[in-house]
C-alpha cells in the first residue's frame, strides 16, 4: 500500500527538480489523452490521496523518476534525459511558437522531455511541428517581440496560488460558461445564490436601503456602522454568545472576506488549522493562501455527517492553532446537536485552540430543529462566529456579512490587533449593505416561511431527497438545514474513478451543472453536491436527466 506522506513528499521533490507546477502535469496529461484534473493533482501534492496505477505510471514518466521510488518502495531515482538532438528540436520549436500558443506548447514540450521512449519523443515533436504550422505568422510576431525586436516579458500568477483550490467556480463551471456562450441552456445546480431562482428579500429591507442610500456615500468606521453592529450584538445575545460588546463586531463584504482576513491575521508558514472534510472550500483556500496548512478532519456520513471527534484528536499537533466548524454545514446540510458541539469544545479546551464557527445558514434550519452556536458553549475559549444576510435574506449580491469575537479575548489581544490592522487596510465594508442590517434582523423573519412545511425550501428539499435516492446507485443523508444535499454515488456500479470527469460528462451530455465532491476537499470520487434552490419542475427535469444519464454511464 502506498504511503500518502512519502508519495506526496517525493512527488513535490520531483516536480521541483523538473521545475514543473501542477498545471503543467494537467496539460501534459491532456496531451496524452489522460483524464487528470487540477483538483486531483492538488490532492496528490497535499498527501490527501494517491493515484491509481495508470496515473502513477504517467507521473513517473513525466517527472523522469522510477515508479518504485515515487511510491517509496525504492530509494533509486531515475535520471533519464531526453536525447540532445531531440531537445534541440524541441527548444527551437518552442522559441518559434512563442507566446501565442504558449500554454499548449509548454504542455507538449514538457511532456516530450519526460518520456523514456525515443519513439514517443518523436511523436511529441511531430505534434509541436503541426501546432506551429497552424499558428499564424502575425500572431507569432506580435507575441514574441516588442518594437525593438526583444522577447516580451511574461507575467505569471504567484506561486502562492499553486495549491489553492476553489472548484465551486472552477474548470467545470468554466465549461458550462463556454457552453452557454455557444447558446446551450444549462440547468445550474452548482451555487447557493438564491436570487436567480426567484427568492426575494422582504420589501421593507429594500425600501430602507433606498431611503438611506444618500447617507451611504462615504466610508464607515472600518469595523462597520454603529447601527449595524448594535443589531448584530443584540442578535449575538439572542444566540447566547457570551462576553460580546460593540467593539467585538466586524462587518464584511460577505463572510468570504472575513474568512480571508482571519486566516491572514493568524497563520504563519507551516501553522496548521483543522478544517472539516467535506468543507466549504474557501476555508481551505484561504488557509493555504495565508501560508498555513489545512488539515482535514472527517465528517462521518454514517453518523449524519457529524464531525469524527477521534479523527480530530488524531490530527492535532504542536503547530495546530485552530479548528473550523461549518454548522449548519455546506455541502452536506447537516446540523450539529449540542452533544457533538460540546465534544468539539472539549477538544479545543484541552489543546487551547481557537474556534472558528461558520454559521451563515443558522436561520435555514428545518424539521423543528434549533441551531446552537458553539460559542455559547465555550465562554472560556476564544471564538470567532461568522454569519450574514446573504442566505437568510436572499441577498447574496449585497455582500453583508459579519464576525463576532467572544469568550476569552485576553488570550488573543495580539491576534485582534492583526484583525484590526487588516480591517483598517480594506477601509470598510459595503456601507449601503450595512445600512439594512438593523431592519433585516428586526421584526418578522420571512425566511421562516420558506423552511416550514409548504414553504419552497422545505418542499424542494423533500423532492430532491426522494428523487435522488430513487435513482439506482445514488444514496444520501437527508439534509436538515441550508439548501444543499451531498449524495453518494456507487463508484463500483459506474466504475467512477474521477468525480470531476463524472460531473463534466453529465454537463456535456445532459446540460446539468453540479460540483464534484473533490471540489469540497472530499478525498474519494464518490460524492457530488446539489443545490436545491430551483423550483421543483426544474429539479425534476434535472433529476430525470441524471437518472437517464446513469442508465448507461460507465467511466
Amino acid at each position: 500500500m502506498i504511503q500518502k506522506e512519502v508519495f506526496s513528499e517525493r512527488l513535490k521533490a520531483a516536480m521541483k527538480k523538473q521545475n514543473l507546477k501542477q498545471i503543467d502535469l494537467v496539460r501534459a496529461a491532456q496531451v496524452q489523452g489522460i483524464k487528470l484534473g487540477k483538483s486531483h493533482v492538488s490532492q496528490y501534492v497535499s498527501g490527501k490521496t494517491v493515484p491509481r496505477t495508470d496515473i502513477l505510471l504517467f507521473l513517473a514518466k513525466t517527472l523522469q523518476v522510477e515508479e518504485e521510488w515515487l511510491i517509496g518502495v525504492s530509494n533509486v531515482e531515475s535520471d533519464t534525459e531526453i536525447s540532445a538532438s531531440n531537445r534541440n528540436i524541441l527548444d527551437t520549436n518552442k522559441t518559434i511558437l512563442g507566446n501565442s500558443n504558449k500554454e499548449n506548447s509548454e504542455a507538449l514540450t514538457m511532456s516530450a522531455k519526460r518520456q523514456k521512449s525515443s519513439i514517443f519523443e518523436a511523436e511529441i515533436i511531430s505534434d509541436i511541428n503541426k501546432n506551429i504550422q497552424t499558428t499564424s505568422a502575425a500572431t507569432i510576431s506580435r507575441n514574441i517581440s516588442n518594437k525593438e525586436g526583444k522577447k516580451m516579458r511574461e507575467f505569471k500568477k504567484s506561486s502562492k496560488l499553486d495549491n489553492v483550490l476553489y472548484d465551486v467556480r472552477g474548470p467545470v463551471v468554466d465549461e458550462a460558461t463556454r457552453m452557454e456562450e455557444a447558446g446551450t441552456h444549462v440547468l445550474k445546480l452548482n451555487i447557493g445564490n438564491p436570487a436567480p431562482f426567484g427568492f426575494r428579500t422582504p420589501d421593507e429591507v429594500i425600501y430602507d436601503m433606498r431611503q438611506q442610500l444618500t447617507d451611504c456615500e462615504g466610508y464607515s468606521n472600518a469595523m462597520g456602522l454603529f447601527s449595524a453592529r448594535k443589531a448584530i450584538m443584540q442578535y449575538a445575545q439572542l444566540k447566547h454568545i457570551p462576553n460580546v460588546n460593540i467593539n467585538d463586531i466586524y462587518t464584511g463584504n460577505g463572510v468570504s472576506e472575513l474568512i480571508n482576513l482571519c486566516m491572514s491575521a493568524l497563520l504563519d508558514n507551516g501553522d496548521e488549522i483543522l478544517i472539516p472534510s467535506p468543507d466549504y472550500p474557501l476555508w481551505t483556500a484561504c488557509a493555504t493562501l495565508a501560508g498555513g496548512k489545512p488539515v482535514h478532519y472527517i465528517c462521518d456520513e454514517e453518523s449524519e455527517w457529524y464531525p469524527d471527534i477521534d479523527d480530530i484528536r488524531k490530527k492535532i499537533n504542536d503547530r495546530t492553532k485552530a479548528i473550523v466548524i461549518i454548522n449548519p454545514n455546506n455541502p452536506t446540510g447537516a446540523l450539529y446537536p449540542k452533544e457533538v458541539l460540546e465534544q468539539i469544545v472539549q477538544v479545543a479546551r484541552e489543546h487551547q485552540l481557537i474556534i472558528f464557527s461558520d454559521e451563515i445558514y443558522d436561520r435555514l434550519v428545518m424539521d423543528g430543529e434549533k441551531h446552537i452556536s458553539i460559542a455559547s458553549l465555550a465562554p472560556d475559549l476564544f471564538c470567532v462566529t461568522f454569519s450574514g444576510l446573504s442566505k437568510s435574506h436572499m441577498i447574496a449580491g449585497f455582500r453583508v456579512g459579519w464576525m463576532i469575537l467572544s469568550g476569552n479575548k485576553a488570550v488573543a489581544k495580539d491576534y485582534i490587533e492583526g484583525l484590526n490592522m487588516l480591517s483598517n487596510m480594506r477601509l470598510c465594508s459595503n456601507v449601503p449593505g450595512q445600512s439594512i442590517v438593523q431592519t433585516a434582523l428586526g421584526g418578522h423573519q420571512s425566511v421562516e416561511d420558506y423552511i416550514m412545511p409548504g414553504g419552497r425550501i422545505y418542499e424542494q428539499r423533500e423532492f430532491i431527497y426522494k428523487a435522488l435516492t430513487d435513482i439506482p446507485g445514488i444514496s444520501a443523508v437527508k439534509p436538515k438545514a441550508a439548501f444543499y444535499i451531498f449524495p453518494k454515488i456507487d463508484t463500483k456500479k459506474f466504475n467512477i474513478v474521477n468525480d470531476e470527469q463524472f460531473v463534466l460528462d453529465l454537463l456535456r451530455e445532459k446540460k446539468v451543472l453540479l460540483i464534484h465532491g473533490g471540489g469540497f476537499n472530499w478525498q474519494q470520487p464518490d460524492h457530488f453536491r446539489v443545490v436545491y434552490l430551483p423550483r421543483i419542475e426544474v429539479l425534476k427535469k434535472a433529476t430525470d436527466s441524471m437518472a437517464d444519464f446513469l442508465n448507461h454511464y460507465h467511466q
